[in-house]
């Protein structure tokens, strides 16, 4: 096993990094996807379907609610996404006998799982504005929280180890765990939810029944709307039966928080894990840098710039796996379990993707793979688009797309992490400053603006689409299958224009890995 470990990573025996730092490592991004995900993707349902800020007629001041969520996601997304150059700073600051990224694992494991505990609170009012400010507050500290350990999570990579190919394997099987982690909430999540409120929903002999007695006025809908009948009865009478909308509610509103305590439980032990089986070997010496003076040291990283751009581009590219892609499951195709199904289909594009990236690497170096997989998955999107999605061989169509959109998801969750560390390298072969912590709290910039752009697309889709949360009413389906795949194929095709100016290649980044190391000799 040790043996297939080491020629796994590429790592040498008893040689720098060894395999069960890396191993660790990723134990630790397990149990960060389980927290992040949790919050990421199921804390806006929550809002808007156990707290029914989604319902009908629901304000938050002079706001519709739905609204009121999809803004204060993208806010405070947003907010928390420009608190990373300063976590980055303070993590170059940083000065321990752990090191500068490890202890963080530490320090930040309770802080963090308490956080999230408290955003699921079930003593949260429905339609209650009291609830949404304090919510509001909790997702802010938690946002923050969350900052504090993921900046240096991630930064800990180029501490390991400063060779690019054996970084690149363990940011591999890293990703390959935290994609796991995530998978195990997205899929586990709304089946058990969708399970435990069925009884509260209209059943196929109850719908049928209405369709009966209620054919004039489907027919009208018809007529009017364009849909088919099924389409019709479905969005006439919505999901949830009238006289258990509360109860529904009530019911997904505890769901969700013993679904936040099981996760944390779980992930807490992983950060602990983590941080006492990893070593940093190459950090910064000498005096702290100022947050001023990373800030410089940020616009002097130009090909790091680049990847930030790219990656706000891109911010929109997997809306679907987001909350948009739930609200279409559980609103249009009436079974939120199908979710799982949604986000299940990426993984197994994802995974040969994963496992490829290394060959495509030599063969087409970072810059090129990352390219041509973004402007793949644009024209797989404009497909699916155009194809649509209401009539069965469509939904195989849509079916397909979604396994070779795994393709893109998988190379840029893997390759991001691996450019940004060369970035780092590149940084101090530029100035003679690693500045680990600022680089890499770009990356966490990137994964929040993303999630914040997936969080507000999806809820605001939820209010184009005219959903009622309450009842599970769809005004309009065809605005929300709009909505979450033209956004994508918009944003598929725009992060891959900077990509094209970025110069960084496996050969350079090799020999000024090299000329550092040179200059540190001569000057000892």
């Amino acid at each position: 096993m040790n043996n297939f470990l080491h020629k796994l990573f590429g790592t040498t025996p008893g040689q720098g990094v060894q395999p069960k730092e890396a191993v660790a490592y990723s134990i630790t991004g397990i149990g960060q996807n389980f927290i992040c995900t949790i919050i990421g993707s199921y804390l806006t349902i929550f809002m808007t379907d156990a707290l029914l800020f989604g319902a009908s007629g629901v304000k938050i001041g002079i706001v519709d609610g739905a609204i009121a969520v999809a803004i204060l996601m993208l806010v405070t997304r947003i907010f928390d996404a420009f608190n990373d150059p300063i976590m980055g700073s303070i993590v170059d600051k940083t000065r321990t006998k752990w090191g500068k990224c490890r202890p963080y694992l530490k320090w930040m494991a309770l802080p963090i799982g308490i956080s999230t505990i408290l955003c699921f609170l079930p003593v949260f009012s429905a339609k209650a504005v009291w609830s949404f400010a304090l919510i509001s507050v909790l997702y802010i500290i938690w946002s923050v929280v969350y900052t504090v350990a993921d900046v240096p999570y991630w930064g800990l990579s180029t501490c390991l180890t400063n060779d690019t190919t054996v970084r690149g394997n363990i940011l591999t099987v890293a990703r390959l765990a935290c994609t796991v982690g995530a998978g195990v909430v997205t899929v586990g999540v709304p089946i058990v939810t969708d399970a435990i409120t069925s009884k509260y929903k209209y059943t196929a002999e109850m719908t049928a029944q209405i369709a009966t007695d209620r054919a004039k006025e489907i027919a009208e809908i018809v007529a009017k709307q364009g849909v088919t009948a099924e389409e019709a009865v479905n969005s006439f009478i919505g999901t949830v039966m009238p006289q258990f909308e509360l109860a529904n509610a009530n019911t997904l509103k505890w769901a969700y928080f013993i679904f936040a305590v099981i996760f944390v439980v779980v992930a807490i032990p992983m950060f602990y894990y983590g941080f006492n089986n990893t070593k940093e070997r190459f950090t910064a010496e000498g005096e702290p840098p100022s947050f001023s003076h990373n800030i410089k040291l940020l616009f002097k990283n130009k090909e790091l710039l680049l990847i930030v751009l790219s990656g706000i581009l891109g911010g929109a590219r997997m809306v679907y796996t987001y909350t948009g892609g739930l609200y279409f499951a559980k609103y249009v195709l009436k079974n939120e379990g199908l979710y799982g199904i949604i986000t299940l289909l990426v993984v197994p594009g994802g995974l040969v993707a994963s496992l490829l990236v290394p060959y495509l690497t030599k063969k087409f170096t970072k810059k090129y793979t990352y390219i041509f997989v973004h402007l793949f998955g644009g024209v797989v999107m404009a497909v699916m688009y155009f194809v649509g999605y209401d009539k069965p061989w469509k939904l195989i169509v849509a079916a397909i797309g979604l396994i070779l959109l795994g393709i893109p998801q998988g190379v840029n969750n893997i390759m991001t992490y691996a450019m940004i560390g060369d970035t780092v390298d590149y940084l101090e072969w530029k100035t003679g400053e690693r500045g680990e912590g600022i680089c890499f709290a770009m990356q966490t910039l990137i994964n929040k603006i993303g999630m914040a752009v997936g969080a507000f697309i999806g809820v605001m889709s939820m209010a184009i689409a005219g959903i009622n949360a309450e009842t599970g009413y769809v005004e309009s389906p065809d605005a929300l299958w709009n909505v979450l795949i033209l956004s994508g194929v918009i944003s598929m095709f725009a992060c891959a224009v900077p990509m094209f100016f970025y110069t960084i290649t496996e050969k350079r980044q090799r020999e000024m890995v090299a000329e550092v190391e040179a200059r540190k000799a001569a000057n000892k």
